[in-house]
């Protein structure tokens, strides 16, 4: 981010290279509905998650508007993990699948403990 909030040269290719890559994903997927709406859905909620990390990043601490703002992080990280949980464990077998779902969970659940239970102390 430059000084006055804006973002920076790097974030605006960011940017631009996944809308271009979520626009080929949506034309090259436009006859299946269900791809679409996922990328769609995939889509708004990284730009989502994005600009709540940004304002997180820029609240005080101590604030509540922080806290607000994490239960935001945390659904919208929740909502990706789960959506590309499923996605992979369509492809892998039985025991993947297991593995895949494992994984999704206990990376929810730490994500949850590190933004409201955990106590961090300010330097």
């Amino acid at each position: 981010m430059d000084r006055d909030g804006r973002p920076g040269w790097l974030s605006t290719m960011g940017f631009a290279f996944l809308s271009f890559n979520c626009g080929m994903a949506i034309y090259r997927s436009i006859h299946d509905p269900h791809a679409v709406a996922f990328v769609v859905v995939a889509y708004v909620a990284l730009i989502l998650l994005f600009r709540c990390l940004h304002l997180l990043e820029r609240d005080a601490p101590g604030r509540r508007r922080g806290r607000g703002i994490k239960a935001a992080v945390w659904g919208l990280a929740t909502i990706l993990t789960f959506m590309f949980s499923y996605k992979v464990a369509a492809v892998v077998p039985l025991w993947g699948q297991a593995l895949v779902w494992v994984m999704a969970t206990l990376t929810t659940v730490a994500g949850f403990y590190a933004f409201f239970v955990a106590r961090h102390e300010e330097p």
